[in-house]
């Protein structure tokens, strides 16, 4: 589907498919239409090999950390806008080690800094940013309150 239009697939498959309305700057409308035929095309497969790839760097992560530390890094990324510049290994290591040091976080939710430092530097970056992502999501959804962060890290 483009422009709200079917395509003959579309029409041939019957399906309608929920759209999207993303917001690129300039540089990435380039990127798509100089990789691929139109942006539209090119939209239509990175969002969702973008989605494929977050949630596959999700699953392979969660047996890593603990609740606790979940808990601790979901509260590092509390009033935080994750940037898609700052969404490397570096700056996941930044701000957990900074919410440690300044609030004691980690103290909060029985974590270890320790531990948790030597898991995160094990992760690469897409990994890192996936985890930064599903962080600072929670603090965006609707069910976002203190009661809920045990449920939202339980079905991580």
């Amino acid at each position: 589907m483009i422009d709200g239009r079917l395509s003959s697939a579309d029409e041939t498959m019957g399906a309608f498919m929920p759209q999207v309305a993303a917001r690129i700057n300039d540089e990435q409308e380039r990127w798509l239409k100089d990789y691929f035929r139109t942006k539209s095309a090119g939209a239509e497969f990175i969002l969702p090999w973008a989605v494929d790839t977050f949630f596959r760097a999700i699953t392979n992560i969660k047996t890593i950390f603990s609740a606790a530390e979940l808990k601790t890094i979901v509260e590092a990324h509390k009033d935080i806008k994750l940037m898609p510049d700052h969404s490397r290994l570096n700056y996941l290591l930044l701000r957990v080690t900074d919410a440690c040091d300044m609030n004691n976080i980690h103290l909060r939710h029985g974590a270890s800094k320790s531990s948790l430092e030597a898991k995160l530097k094990g992760l690469d970056d897409t990994q890192a940013t996936a985890l930064m992502v599903w962080a600072s999501a929670f603090w965006v959804s609707r069910n976002c309150s203190a009661e809920n962060l045990d449920d939202y890290i339980s079905s991580y």
